[in-house]
Formats: C-alpha cells, structure tokens, sequence
C-alpha cells in the first residue's frame, strides 16, 4: 500500500520503465533536438548571384524527354504536310484554270458587252479591250476553291450574261479521289469535269423596263423590238443527252432527232422541225464540229429547268445556255461561243414561227398547266374534306361535353348503329 502512494506523491527515487510495466506505453519518447539553421554548403547547390533559375529537369526538355515520346505527333506529321501540300497544289491549279479561260473569252466579252466584271465599270470605249492578264481575279469572282463566276452586261438584245466555271475540288484530296472512285462503281454518280456554263438572259422588248435600273433615262429612247416567240431548241452531246432530258424539265418536253447537217455524236432536242430549219445555221454547225467532244449541249428555252408546281411558275422566262469543257487550248471551244453571244440576236430576227408551229408548242405547255392544274384542285379538295373534318370533330366534342353520361352513352350508340349500317350497306353493293 505505501509502494502505491509513493507512486502518486513521487518518490526520491527515479523509477525507470521496464519493458513488461504496465505503463510503459505513457513513457514520454525523447524531445526532438532542433535542426540547425546553416546551410550545408556541401549538399545544396551553388546559388546563381544573378538571379537566374536554378538547376532543374523541368526547364530541360531534352533531359526530361526522348525522341520516342513523340513517335505519334511523327506518325501524324506527314499527313498534314501531305494534305497541305494538296490543298495548295489544287487551289493554284484551278485558279490557274480559271487565268487561262480568263485570257481567252474576257477580250471577246469585252469587244460584244459594255461592262464585263462585277464592278459595274463600262468601258471608256466601245470594243476597248482592258482586261489585265496578269489579275484575271479582277474579271472572276471565286466563289469556293472548284467555282469561279463571271458577269458581263450592256448588250444589244441581251439584258445580261453570267458564266459559272466548275472544276473538280482538288484542293480536298479525300473528296476529290472518292468522287473518282464512286463514278467509277455507280453510273448515276457523275465524275468530276471541268468545264463552264454561259447563261444570257434576252431583253425580249423589256429594255425599258430594265435599263433604267442601270441608272439611265430611256424614256425618250427608242430601241429595237427584241422580241421573239417562245420555244425550247436545244443540240446536245449524245453521252449527256440522257442525264441531260431527265435532269431537266425543259428538255423532257422535246422530241429527239438526228439531223443529216451535224455530227453523227450530237443530237437536236426541238418541239418543231420547223424550228431547226431556222436557227441550224452553217456556222453553228461548223463552231460545233470545231469543239468536238469538248461540246456539250446550246439550248434556246422559255420553260424552267425544274418541273414546275405551281400555276405561276410556269411563266415564260427565256434563256440561252451553253456547256463546255474546259481545255488546255481554247481555240477548239471560242467558235462555238462566238456563235452563243450572237444567238440572241439570230433569235430576234428569225424566231418568229408561223401560226401552226406556234399552235402545237401552246398545246403542249397548255396540257403541262392542265396537269398542274389538275393536282392543285385535287391538293384544295384533300384540304377542303380535311377542314370539314376537323370542324365535325370539333362540333361532335362540343356536343358531348353538353351532355351527361347516360347521353353521351345512347350518342355514341347511335353512331356505332349507323357506322354497322354503312358497312352492311357497302357489304352489299359489293356483293
């Protein structure tokens, strides 16, 4: 007992823990001695008096890294450098094209049109050529890296001209092989050309309607009568003459015949034999031989390109066009355009067909609006019943609402009884 409270009060002597005492998990461990304060100047670095960062791998790529932590970026590299070596390649080489066909048709455009480009600028004087070789972009707009555009207006007889260059899209490597390869495998897949289409849109007696718009008071002006009658006319390149009538509704309209006068390889696309009597003329034909395969269709139309819908879009809006390859020498291909910016003008001098042939192109644009006609009366009835409909329904609704259960139950009764007898009755006249 007295042992007990020596340990409570303190003893004289110092007890030392034993491993097997019972308190030897309160024995304190020993205070920590202080670290010193100076430097080691044997293990730390020496400190760069100038301020600059001291050793260390993270600013040291080289040491840090190898040349196989980058093997993917190296497998990759290669390809972009490929695709943008292919898209400059194909950039300049369609702009290179767009230049040539630049050189050879703006100085024509110059001599037959007043203003040629989009900046509306006349020339300071007729048949003054002053186009700049080395900038065609100033006579071209490029719409997209395979579409150039060209503008010429201030015509006798034609209100205004554009001209669309399509080229295949060499600037995209992957779109340019596959459209290659799905024109290969798939017949309706159509490959990749190069080649220009001229659109001219006549007067057609509208100069007063239109010339003013240019900023001219033609009110006291007299000009002569452009206008022609209206008819579809068109020779076409056999290998396009199918494509050609079933991507255009103008042209479905038409009947096809060889004629003895032209090249075995092209076609007349007329609604009057009358018609290619008139406008065949030995120059034409002699211009389209010169172009060769190069030559893909001339149409002279009034009709839309699409089939029309609607009553009020088949209007008569009279067009020439002309399709052409482009190629690396353009003296093949200049006749026939020659001869296309002097279409119109053949046209308001000759285009005039006697009363017959002028009866049996109305008859068929008068059966073509009949059909037309026919489906929106059919879509106006489909609307009409439906409108009925919903406006029984809405009465039917309104009635059962107003009525209580057990009516609502005999109302519906009597039509399940009359819906049963309609068909009974249809039943029977089957029978």
């Amino acid at each position: 007992m007295a042992g007990v409270f020596k340990n409570v009060f303190g003893s004289q002597q110092s007890g030392s823990a034993n491993a097997d005492d019972d308190f030897a998990d309160f024995v304190e461990a020993p205070n920590p001695s202080p670290v010193s304060l100076v430097a080691d100047t044997t293990t730390l670095p020496a400190v760069n008096t100038q301020g600059a960062a001291p050793y260390t791998k993270w600013y040291r790529i080289w040491e840090r890294t190898s040349p196989s932590d980058f093997m993917q970026e190296a497998l990759i590299m290669p390809f972009i450098l490929l695709v943008v070596l292919f898209h400059l390649w194909g950039t300049r080489a369609n702009r290179r094209r767009a230049r040539d066909w630049a050189k050879a048709h703006i100085p024509i455009l110059q001599k037959e049109f007043a203003v040629v480009g989009f900046n509306g600028i006349p020339h300071s004087a007729p048949g003054e050529i002053t186009v700049e070789l080395s900038n065609p972009e100033k006579q071209l707009k490029e719409k997209s890296g395979h579409e150039f555009a060209a503008y010429a207006t201030g015509r006798q007889n034609v209100a205004f001209l554009d001209v669309a260059l399509t080229m295949p899209k060499r600037y995209n490597p992957i779109t340019y092989i596959m459209e290659y390869v799905f024109s290969f495998f798939f017949e309706s897949w159509e490959a990749p050309a190069e080649k220009y289409e001229a659109l001219m849109y006549p007067f057609d007696g509208k100069e007063k309607d239109l010339v003013p718009v240019l900023g001219k008071d033609t009110s006291s002006v007299k000009v002569s009568n452009s206008q022609y009658d209206g008819f579809i006319w068109a020779v076409v390149h056999k290998s396009h003459m199918r494509k050609f009538r079933t991507d255009r509704y103008d042209a479905s309209i038409t009947f096809s015949k060889d004629h003895p006068k032209l090249p075995s390889w092209v076609t007349v696309m007329t609604e009057s034999a009358e018609i290619t009597e008139a406008l065949l003329t030995p120059e034409l034909i002699q211009a389209i031989e010169q172009a060769g395969n190069n030559f893909e269709f001339l149409i002279a139309t009034d009709q839309p390109i699409d089939k029309p819908l609607k009553i009020n879009e088949t209007v008569p809006k009279k067009r020439i066009q002309l399709s052409v390859n482009l190629t690396s020498d353009y003296s093949s291909t200049l006749p026939i355009f020659n001869q296309f910016l002097r279409f119109a003008d053949k046209l308001v001098t000759v285009a005039h067909w006697r009363p017959e042939v002028m009866r049996k192109i109305r008859n068929v644009r008068e059966e073509e609006i009949k059909k037309i006609r026919r489906v929106e009366e059919e879509e106006k009835a489909e609307e009409r019943k439906l409108a009925a409909e919903k406006i029984k329904k809405e009465e039917r609704e309104r009635l059962l609402r107003g009525m209580t259960a057990e009516e609502q139950r005999k109302y519906l009764d009597r039509e399940s009884q009359k819906e049963q007898r309609k068909s009974m009755k249809k039943h029977t006249r089957k029978g």
